[in-house]
């Protein structure tokens, strides 16, 4: 079948990149169905919302310290592989040693913050559950090897990883409910995601005819890489700041059961997230190549992607809104006390809207190499969540945190409006987020 041709793109680029990011939705779709089903609803229902808050806690933490050991490396990696794919084993030797080192870093400082933190008084959580958990941030060393396959525009290698990973991960935590295993197993079972990941994308890589043998860690290629990714590392970890803060302060100011029916609603809400990943990380490479053929396709290709995320973003949010009531519901029809967070879901799931366009706005950052910009309007968006949730969540508590959640996703997105340089992108958005764009587009029609 032959892909249809839209003004403005090479129609053998367009069939490249449009094929490429059908590899990364059936990836990402497989992922969002299964983890839903399980995850969501099933693993909730066996738990209960108590033992799903404690199971989720950990990893609420445990994300801070991945978003460091990460180093921001991913999309940097991408870009210079896509600049200059020579240096494959350079970059990804060296991309890989430092996020080995900083993952094992990382682990004495979780067991601190741990220590800092009032657990008994929170969840209970043990020590060994948040440090299970904790290797996780070495383990993801190992994803750099997506990034190469992101610069080289192959998606379906990302597509088997994933796929097969979600489906072993999915039979083995069936598995673990069928047998009516004790919590202990799922704390591992999270680690175990992380590792199924790990090990396929080495396979894939070397399938891929690629040889480790070629990976070179080399000081001054470290320095250069952290010279100029430090802004996004410290930024992934404000991201994380503003979308994990909410759950560690929920534990601080409500019970573990509200922590609970809180986490289930954010992991309906954020299975969607993996879409726009999926559509930028596809379309990365050709913005990059648009912006030093052509300037007027690259602002066209920049529109159309904000038009495309407002479209998708909106259409699921409504959907949700209006049918969250049944989903509880239905799919906790033995457990109740599941249903208070069909209100909850119904405010959070806006958020992605502003994810979608947070994301593609994202990479014309990375693209014009504004990455203290990217890495300060996600402080001030984690900051003005902080502050939302100290007044918000003691008076309304969890949908205090959705509402928190939303105007801090928007305030962060839309910070770039402030700043001369980059105010003509949050005009774009804003022309898709109020549909100026999509009617401009028809009426030239």
């Amino acid at each position: 079948m032959r892909i249809p041709g839209i003004k403005g793109f090479d129609q053998q680029a367009l069939e490249k990149y449009f094929k490429n990011t059908g590899m990364l939705m059936l990836a990402k779709v497989g992922s969002m169905v299964i983890k839903m089903i399980i995850n969501s609803f099933v693993l909730s229902s066996y738990l209960g919302t108590a033992n799903f808050g404690i199971l989720n806690y950990p990893m609420a933490l445990v994300t801070f310290s991945m978003a460091v050991a990460a180093l921001g490396l991913d999309g940097f990696v991408t870009r210079e592989l896509v600049n200059h794919p020579e240096r494959k084993g350079t970059l990804l030797g060296t991309a890989f040693g430092m996020r080995l080192i900083a993952g094992l870093l990382s682990l004495p400082l979780v067991y601190l913050a741990y220590q800092i933190i009032d657990h008994q008084k929170h969840q209970n959580t043990p020590v060994n559950y948040v440090l299970i958990v904790a290797f996780a941030a070495v383990v993801q060393s190992l994803t750099i090897i997506e990034s190469f396959f992101q610069a080289k525009v192959q998606g379906k290698y990302v597509m088997y990883v994933q796929v097969t990973g979600n489906i072993i991960s999915a039979a083995v935590k069936l598995l673990f409910v069928f047998l009516k295993l004790p919590l202990i197993w799922f704390i591992y079972a999270l680690l175990l995601d992380f590792v199924i990941l790990g090990i396929g994308y080495l396979i894939a890589y070397r399938k891929n005819g690629n040889h480790f043998s070629e990976w070179k860690f080399k000081a001054p290629m470290a320095a250069y890489l952290l010279k100029n990714a430090w802004p996004l590392a410290f930024s992934a970890v404000l991201v994380t700041i503003y979308m994990k803060i909410d759950q560690a302060m929920i534990a601080g100011y409500l019970d573990i059961s509200q922590l609970g029916i809180y986490s289930n609603v954010a992991n309906i809400s954020e299975s969607f997230y993996f879409l726009p990943v999926a559509i930028v990380t596809s379309v990365f490479p050709a913005i990059v190549y648009a912006r030093k053929t052509d300037t007027e396709r690259y602002y066209k290709r920049l529109q159309n992607m904000y038009d495309l995320m407002v479209g998708i973003s909106v259409l699921i949010a409504i959907f949700i809104t209006f049918t969250s009531t049944y989903i509880y519901q239905l799919a906790f029809s033995k457990h109740p006390e599941w249903w208070a967070g069909a209100p909850v879901l119904s405010v959070h799931v806006w958020a992605g809207v502003f994810v979608f366009l947070g994301s593609a706005s994202g990479q014309y950052l990375i693209a014009e190499g504004y990455f203290k910009l990217s890495m300060l309007r996600t402080g001030v968006g984690a900051i003005v969540n902080i502050v939302l949730n100290i007044f918000w969540i003691p008076k309304f508590g969890i949908i205090g945190a959705a509402y928190a959640t939303l105007v801090a996703y928007a305030v962060a997105t839309f910070f770039i409006l402030f700043i001369p340089k980059t105010r003509g992108q949050g005009v774009q958005m804003l022309k898709s987020l109020f549909l100026i764009s999509l009617f401009q587009k028809v009426i030239k029609r």
